[in-house]
């Protein structure tokens, strides 16, 4: 057996400034942020639909070895799922639609976050040792996670609405690498285009760097059942989240995809696109995409817009800050 976790290429101090650096070179108006209202990434980005990939790019980060042995000892995921949620799109969300002082203040939060978690692996796994040493900030594990959220979103957005086009989808995962950057991963470490991207995916799936351990199996059934929350997952959202699955993964994680599974994931694939084109923007469209709006306008944020902050990232509005304090370019106009 192989040991993935010799292959270590941390961030460092003197990476992430670089990295910091190239992202405001590169933002062409702060307020907007590193993509503006006009971005492929913004049009995504925006659909509350969103929440039906999260479920599948939460079980493709549990089967990352590294990613489910700092989980489990770095954080509440098996008590509150709900709390790992929040956190997780609080960081997204607020480099997707912050300004760039916001987006910038999100990466050195999850910089340092990171840079805290460190540990050794409880058990073998795939091509990884028992007491293999895991670090956060390494390249390849964080590529892995940034590539499930991009994908995971793709695919939710082509589940509800019109697909992207080949071009859009080209658009989007090219202004995805931004995003990358605040996340820690040098332009060198990324796919070169969707086509390398979309290869990479496929090549994870099947290599001995991905592989479901009696940790991440055990966390990935809480995920998939809301485990310590008061949130109820519907047996649909289990079956639509199997069915978009790699097989080989569905498998080693033992999720249940018979008959019953698959009617009822096709019924889903039925039904949720009519629903959800009927939706207003205000229910459609997520809270941080109406707050940035209302930034850029220069109105109020609702208090809709709030609730909806709220279900998203546990607050009511981005504020990622030194300090914690409101960013001054995101204040309430008059």
């Amino acid at each position: 057996m192989s040991d993935k976790s010799s292959l270590v290429s941390n961030v460092s101090n003197n990476d992430i400034e670089a990295l910091w650096n190239s992202v405001e070179e590169e933002t062409a108006d702060p307020r907007e942020g590193i993509f503006g209202w006009s971005s492929v990434s913004w049009k995504v980005n925006r659909e509350a639909a969103l929440f039906l990939g999260a479920g599948r790019a939460a079980l493709l980060q549990l089967a990352h070895p590294w990613v489910a042995a700092a989980l489990d000892q770095h954080s509440n995921l098996r008590n509150d799922p709900v709390a790992r949620f929040h956190n997780t799109f609080r960081v997204v969300f607020t480099m997707i639609f912050g300004t760039l002082s916001q987006a910038l203040a999100a990466s050195r939060h999850l910089y340092s976050l990171h840079t805290r978690i460190t540990g050794e692996l409880p058990e073998g796994v795939a091509g990884y040792r028992r007491g293999g040493h895991y670090a956060a900030n390494e390249v390849n594990a964080l590529l892995w996670v940034y590539s499930t959220l991009v994908e995971s979103a793709l695919m939710a957005y082509d589940c509800v609405l019109p697909p992207l086009s080949q071009e859009e989808r080209k658009s989007y995962y090219a202004e995805s690498r931004m995003m990358a950057a605040l996340f820690g991963i040098p332009a060198e470490a990324l796919p070169a285009d969707l086509g390398a991207f979309e290869e990479y995916n496929r090549g994870m799936w099947d290599s001995d760097r991905l592989g479901v351990s009696t940790l991440s199996r055990e966390m990935a059934q809480g995920v998939l059942h809301g485990r310590g929350s008061l949130v109820t997952i519907p047996e649909w959202y289990r079956a639509l989240t199997a069915a978009w699955m790699p097989e080989r993964l569905r498998v080693e994680f033992g999720l249940g995809f018979g008959r019953q599974e698959q009617q009822a994931a096709l019924k889903a694939l039925r039904w949720l696109p009519i629903i959800y084109r009927r939706l207003p923007g205000a229910v459609r469209f997520v809270g941080p995409y109406q707050e940035a709006l209302a930034r850029l306008e220069g109105k109020h944020v609702r208090s809709l817009v709030v609730t909806s902050n709220r279900f998203w990232m546990g607050q009511g509005r981005m504020m990622f800050s030194v300090g914690g304090k409101q960013d001054p370019d995101d204040e309430d106009p008059g």
